[in-house]
């Protein structure tokens, strides 16, 4: 399809009410200006991590599924291959937190010997014990004595702000190199954005849930802060496997919870999208490349369990970038499907840390 008969069509979704300033955002991402450089498919491009001076590799490891609480039990040694498969294939970037069960253990033990080659995240959840304690139990079960880049679990606000006082505190002392904020919505984004001494932000971008990045996405370049984009799989269901009749029994699976209606729209969404893999042979990659797409994403975490997780994620998906034409057929679905609007309804909602 043409980009005028595409532009045209997302003109009169508008006029049926998604909103002519969210069909004007698209129209204007897709174009070149926007649009990250490509380089080889398969090999692994590393980005600027913001203005912090550090190289992250444009994919990054998820590791709340080797935690065994998020996705389902996993065997240690399993996650131990995964980890060094990703390394091999060029990922420098991990994103933890104390809350993913044992996933910071793993990393402790996997990062002997290995410490130089990684940039580590992980986040303070709002545990009681407080900020300053979280993070020296952190850093013994990470078995080292820095963090790299330490978050915000959530947005405080209020009474709860003399936490980024702390946060700051912590860059200070050096036990953490630079700080940040894992958010949900265009409102949070635009309270961290304007706090200098946050580095980075983290938020969910995918092909279901374009907002709030696409929302903000100007700002996020303009800030000069990182941008870490978590969920480009949505919780799995990008990857194209599931039916609308998936059942998740495990009690471990953060989806044992979701309704079958649920199941059933997010996969019939999914469908969708089915275009893309013409483009890229799988739905995986066409994913996480949309994300990598953006100029200013400085590193999509996949959730990788298994070696042939990490193949595909860190030696099929880096280097790629969806064709303009591929963007622009992207946002004429999610506007038919209304995703924009109700991912925008879905954030403010969300009342716990992800």
């Amino acid at each position: 399809m043409k980009r005028r008969t595409l532009l045209a069509s997302a003109l009169g979704l508008a006029g049926a009410g998604v909103g002519a300033a969210w069909v004007a955002k698209h129209r204007r991402l897709v174009n070149s200006p926007w649009l990250a450089p490509p380089g080889v498919p398969g090999q692994m491009v590393l980005r600027d991590f913001g203005r912090t001076g550090l190289k992250v590799s444009e994919v990054g490891f998820g590791s709340w599924g080797i935690g065994g609480q998020a996705y389902g039990a996993v065997e240690k040694q399993q996650s131990l291959n995964a980890l060094a498969r990703a390394q091999e294939l060029g990922c420098n970037f991990v994103d933890t937190a104390l809350v993913y069960g044992d996933s910071e253990l793993v990393l402790g033990e996997f990062l002997q010997g290995r410490r130089s080659h990684w940039i580590v995240a992980t986040k303070f959840s709002r545990q009681d014990a407080g900020l300053t304690a979280t993070i020296e139990r952190q850093l013994q079960r990470l078995q080292t004595d820095f963090i790299d880049y330490y978050q915000l679990h959530w947005v405080p606000r209020g009474r709860e702000e003399s936490v980024y006082e702390e946060l700051a505190k912590v860059k200070q002392s050096g036990k953490a190199r630079f700080i940040g904020v894992s958010l949900y919505t265009a409102e949070d984004i635009d309270f961290i954005l304007g706090k200098p001494e946050i580095d980075g932000i983290q938020l969910g971008f995918n092909l279901l849930e374009p907002d709030p990045f696409l929302a903000r996405a100007d700002a996020m370049r303009d800030s000069g802060k990182a941008v870490i984009v978590r969920s480009a799989l949505r919780e799995g269901f990008l990857t194209g496997k599931y039916k609308r009749d998936a059942t998740f029994p495990d009690p471990n699976d953060q989806r044992h919870e979701w309704s079958a209606a649920k199941i059933a729209e997010t996969v019939d969404e999914v469908e969708r999208f089915r275009f893309l893999e013409a483009e890229t042979g799988s739905m995986v990659v066409a994913a996480a490349r949309y994300p990598l797409s953006f100029l200013p994403v400085s590193t999509v975490i996949m959730g990788t369990k298994s070696v042939s997780q990490a193949d595909s994620n860190f030696g099929q998906v880096p280097g790629g970038r969806l064709a303009p034409q591929s963007l622009q057929r992207i946002a004429d679905t999610q506007l038919e499907l209304g995703l924009g609007s109700r991912s925008q309804r879905m954030f403010r909602r969300l009342g716990i840390s992800r």
